[in-house]
């Protein structure tokens, strides 16, 4: 059974943007940040795909 990728991490970010582990890292906390605002669980180092692709393509808008 396939399980479907809900998360990035830190180095696909990294990856995606063409910058550094470190800064992915950054911008994974800020995001988490503001889901933990709004009342999600969030996991430390991990991003939600969907989140991600609201917030830097504009997916959601």
């Amino acid at each position: 059974m396939e399980t479907k990728k809900i998360y990035y991490t830190a180095e696909d970010v990294s990856i995606m943007l063409g910058i550094s582990i470190g800064t992915s890292y950054r911008i994974i906390r800020k995001l988490n940040k503001e889901l933990k605002e709004q009342g999600f669980i969030v996991i430390a180092g991990k991003l939600p795909i969907k989140y991600f692709e609201e917030k830097y393509y504009g997916l959601g808008a």
